[in-house]
């Protein structure tokens, strides 16, 4: 066990594109804003253990053994199952010869084969990397080879295994193990046929031949877990390098702040996971938090609103952790305030900015006040959360966790804190903070400031160490030489009645640089509106400088594939357009 106020060891500078850990900046005083408005009982210093994740899972078994860990398709997998084939999993690896160090792809939807593979291949000392289902193949190729893995895991569902083939051949795989999806029941799946040909097995036949090694490789706290890819909309994807100690770390913090808010009730919660178990916010919040405390994982494959109900409902889910597209769909569905909520003590949302206006509806229809908190990849993704209390304020990302430091630095230079009510980018900085980014030494520099991890968020903390955000950096508009940050406008729209979803992003503009275009999609039944109506409706909410000078209404918004809107295909499309139009006048 040790604090948060001694967050890493020493690395080597320019390993795999690891930082050096030496902090110049001078030491924060205490006691820190944000803890003044922390409830009875929670202390910022409260011990945060470092562990490994195979250590994390033992505790688990032993703790909570033949209760059910997972649920899916009607089917549960117990603790002691869960152990038992992670282990088996994770012989199989070295059987096959991968050493310690080594990196293994896991390229799955929300199936029990993600935690039996994540954690075996973990128990062997290898480092995850995650790929996406909906990544596209040249996304794929890229995370494949930057990260070095040449195992990849998938299963033969929707064309995985068919898609993962095309990498085997072109080269990029030596092995394609093939976790056979017919294995669970469905009535509704139908699996694809298993690839043939040299390199591919079955997850069965992988596993069947491999005896226990001797002894188990020795993990450390420093050791890397997993590759999570991310910064795509900046770029080409990175893999932030998230170590045993960050996973177990923000698992820990994330335990030290629910003990003081709610009852930890062990091994009587039972977690609706639909989030996808290869983005960090399921992984951390859901899997690895939902085992230390012995919940059963709800484990669903997509988002469904008559599904989640059910589990509601019927299934008697305790805890529903979703994004914010999710929660504006159930506050949008006809008869929502009916519906018997009575099973839930957690409503949370997280993965990007909710809506205040989504929020108050969502309460006002069920009685039950959204919480969550920020986060990113980087961080594991511990951050800030907001307290399920009236004293919360509107708007607020929260408070920082215990154990995590945060802070505002000026956008001109990154070495100079704000005072509280001033904006500028917020910093960040603890035991879950990733290392850097995988063979990136000039964009693992870049990213910190000493000790301190650049967050590429524009924010502000107030007199009482609330944090609150108003953009992306890499979303701010300048127009006209002013800043206009696109989510302060969105949350204006957002109170629109006809209004279900919203993007604004910046457009090409010949005078202004940039303007501000909306991207609206109206309410089942909403009649469509003019640019001069929502301008008039927007007149007293937002300044002049900031009101959109064009509207697009739209049967849908794009998303990611953790179902947040996403606002890089309106911005490639509006680049397009300005592209095509200055051609054209030439």
């Amino acid at each position: 066990m040790r604090t948060a106020e001694t967050s890493g060891q020493p690395t080597r500078e320019g390993e795999n594109g690891v930082r050096p850990r030496a902090d110049g900046s001078p030491p924060m005083s205490r006691p820190f804003a944000w803890e003044r408005s922390y409830p009875a009982g929670m202390s910022w210093d409260s011990p945060v253990e470092l562990s490994t994740v195979p250590r994390l899972l033992e505790e688990a078994v032993a703790a909570f053994g033949p209760a059910p860990a997972i649920e899916f398709r009607g089917r549960r997998i117990s603790y002691d199952e869960l152990g038992r084939e992670a282990d088996r999993f994770g012989a199989a690896c070295l059987a096959a010869g991968l050493a310690p160090g080594d990196r293994i792809a896991l390229f799955l939807p929300n199936t029990p084969y993600h935690p039996v593979a994540f954690f075996g291949a973990a128990r062997a000392g290898l480092t995850v990397v995650h790929l996406s289902p909906l990544d596209a193949e040249r996304e794929l190729a890229h995370k494949l080879s930057d990260s070095g893995a040449r195992t990849l895991v998938t299963t033969n569902l929707a064309g995985m295994a068919g898609r993962a083939a095309t990498l085997l051949g072109s080269g990029l795989l030596d092995r394609l193990v093939v976790g056979e999806d017919g294995v669970w029941p469905s009535s509704t799946m139908t699996p694809d046929p298993v690839p043939g040909g040299p390199g591919v097995l079955t997850l069965g036949a992988f596993v069947s031949a491999a005896a226990p090694p001797p002894a188990w490789p020795v993990l450390s706290p420093d050791d890397v877990a997993l590759l999570q890819y991310t910064g795509g909309t900046t770029g080409v994807p990175k893999g932030a390098m998230l170590t045993h100690g960050n996973l177990t770390a923000a698992v820990s913090m994330y335990h030290n702040w629910f003990c003081s808010v709610e009852e930890i009730r062990p091994g009587l919660d039972r977690i609706i996971c639909v989030l996808p178990l290869f983005h960090i916010y399921a992984l951390t919040t859901i899997l690895l938090r939902g085992l230390k405390r012995g919940a059963e994982l709800m484990l669903r494959g997509r988002f469904d609103v008559e599904a989640v109900l059910r589990d509601i409902e019927i299934g008697r889910a305790t805890h529903f952790p979703g994004v914010p597209t999710m929660w504006i769909a159930l506050a949008s569905t006809p008869g929502i305030e009916t519906r018997d909520f009575s099973s839930l003590v957690y409503t949370g949302s997280g993965g990007a900015p909710l809506p205040v206006e989504v929020a108050d509806r969502f309460e006002r229809l069920t009685g039950h006040r959204l919480v969550g908190g920020w986060g990113m990849t980087e961080t594991a993704p511990a951050g800030t959360n907001r307290l399920g209390t009236a004293t919360s304020k509107p708007g607020t990302i929260g408070l920082p966790l215990p154990g995590i430091a945060m802070d505002v630095c000026a956008l001109d230079d990154p070495t100079r804190t704000l005072p509280p009510n001033e904006t500028g980018e917020l910093r960040i900085r603890g035991p879950n903070v990733t290392r850097g980014y995988w063979n990136r030494p000039a964009e693992t520099a870049a990213a910190f400031v000493g000790e301190w991890f650049l967050t590429g968020d524009i924010g502000y903390m107030d007199e009482d160490g609330f944090f609150f955000i108003v953009d992306r950096k890499k979303d701010m508009i300048i127009s006209g030489g002013f800043n206009v940050y696109p989510q302060m406008i969105e949350q204006a729209i957002y109170e629109h009645p006809a209004v279900e979803e919203v993007l604004v992003v910046g457009v090409p503009d010949g005078y202004r640089g940039e303007l501000a275009k909306a991207f609206v999609k109206l309410r089942a039944g909403a009649e469509p509106f003019s640019l001069e109506a929502l301008q008039a409706f927007l007149a007293d909410k937002i300044g002049r400088h900031e009101m959109p000078k064009a509207l697009e209404i739209r049967p849908a918004l794009p998303r990611t594939a953790v179902g947040k809107l996403s606002k890089i295909e309106l911005r490639d499309e509006e680049r397009a357009r300005a592209a095509h139009l200055v051609r054209g006048a030439a």
